[in-house]
C-alpha cells in the first residue's frame, strides 16, 4: 500500500514541477510580478501626494488599486492584475513545494521555500483586493484589515495574537531591508543574458527598493503592536496610516519623499524581476 501511495506522490510532484516550469504558466506569473510593481509604483505616487499634503490621498494598497481602477481601461487592468497575481500565487506555492532546486545548501532552500509561502500569501491578499474591485466591490484593503484586526482583538488572547502579528511583520520588514542591503534578491534573478547596464540597474533598484518597502512594513508592524498594547481596535494600521505617521514626524515630508522614491524604485525593480526571474 505504501508503494502506490509514494508513487502517486512522486507523480503529483512531477506534475506540479512541470506546471510551474510551463512557459505559459510562467508568462502569466511574470505578468503578475509586473502588476505587483505597478501597484507599488502607484503607492509611491500617492505617498508623494501625502508628503505634499494632497487632499484625499490614500496610499494603502486598496487605494492604489482604486486609483488604477479609475484610469481609462482600469477594469481590464484590474482583471489582468487579478489573474496575474493569482497565477503568481500558484507559482510561488509550486516553488515552495517542488521548486528552487538550484539553491544550495538544503537548509537555505528550506528558508527560501518558506519565503515563497509568505510571498504567496501577500500576493493572494492583493489578488483578492484587485478581484473585488474588478467585480465592482467597494472598500480598501486597509478597511478590511482594520475590521479583521478588531475582530481578532476581541478574541481571548486577542491582544497577544495581534501583537505577535505586529512583531512578525517587523521581522519581515527587517528581512526585506537585509535582502536589499546584502543583495540576496539577486539569487532570484537570472541576469546571465542581461547587458552590464541592465544588470547594474536591476541590482541598484533592488538595493534601494527593498529597504524602502521594509521601512513601510516596519512602521505598519509598530502601529499594530501599539494597537495591541493599548487595545485600540479603531487605530488604523495600513499603508496609509504608516505613510501618514511618517509624514507627521520631524522632517517627515523629506523622509516620506525618500520612502516614496524607494517604493517607486521597488516598483520598477519588479519589472526587472518579471523579466529576469529565475524559473
Amino acid at each position: 500500500m505504501a508503494a502506490p501511495v509514494a508513487q502517486a506522490g512522486h507523480v503529483a510532484a512531477d506534475a506540479a514541477r512541470q506546471t510551474t516550469r510551463n512557459k505559459y504558466f510562467q508568462l502569466v506569473g511574470r505578468v503578475g510580478l509586473a502588476a505587483y510593481g505597478l501597484v507599488h509604483f502607484t503607492i509611491a505616487y500617492l505617498a508623494v501626494q501625502v508628503a505634499l499634503d494632497a487632499r484625499g490621498a490614500k496610499p494603502d494598497k486598496g487605494g492604489a488599486l482604486q486609483t488604477l481602477a479609475a484610469q481609462p481601461g482600469g477594469q481590464v487592468l484590474l482583471w489582468t492584475i487579478t489573474v496575474g497575481l493569482a497565477t503568481l500565487v500558484l507559482w510561488q506555492l509550486g516553488e515552495a513545494a517542488v521548486g528552487l532546486r538550484w539553491i544550495r545548501p538544503p537548509n537555505k532552500r528550506t528558508r527560501k521555500r518558506i519565503e515563497s509561502v509568505v510571498e504567496a500569501v501577500v500576493f493572494g491578499v492583493l489578488a483578492l483586493s484587485a478581484g473585488k474591485l474588478a467585480a465592482g466591490g467597494a472598500g480598501s484593503s486597509g478597511q478590511t484589515q482594520e475590521t479583521f484586526t478588531a475582530r481578532v482583538l476581541a478574541l481571548p488572547l486577542g491582544q497577544l495574537l495581534v501583537g505577535a502579528a505586529g512583531v512578525a511583520l517587523i521581522v519581515v520588514a527587517a528581512m526585506l531591508v537585509h535582502r536589499g542591503v546584502r543583495k540576496t534578491f539577486t539569487a532570484d534573478l537570472d541576469l546571465s543574458t542581461a547587458n552590464p547596464t541592465t544588470r547594474r540597474a536591476a541590482i541598484r533598484l533592488g538595493q534601494v527598493g527593498y529597504p524602502a518597502l521594509g521601512v513601510a512594513y516596519a512602521i505598519i508592524g509598530i502601529l499594530i503592536v501599539t494597537m495591541a498594547a493599548s487595545y485600540r481596535p479603531d487605530k488604523k494600521v495600513g499603508f496609509d496610516a504608516a505613510l501618514t505617521t511618517l509624514a507627521a514626524q520631524a522632517y517627515g515630508t523629506a523622509l516620506l519623499l525618500l520612502v516614496a522614491a524607494g517604493l517607486a524604485c521597488f516598483g520598477v525593480y519588479c519589472l526587472f524581476d518579471a523579466r529576469y526571474r529565475r524559473g
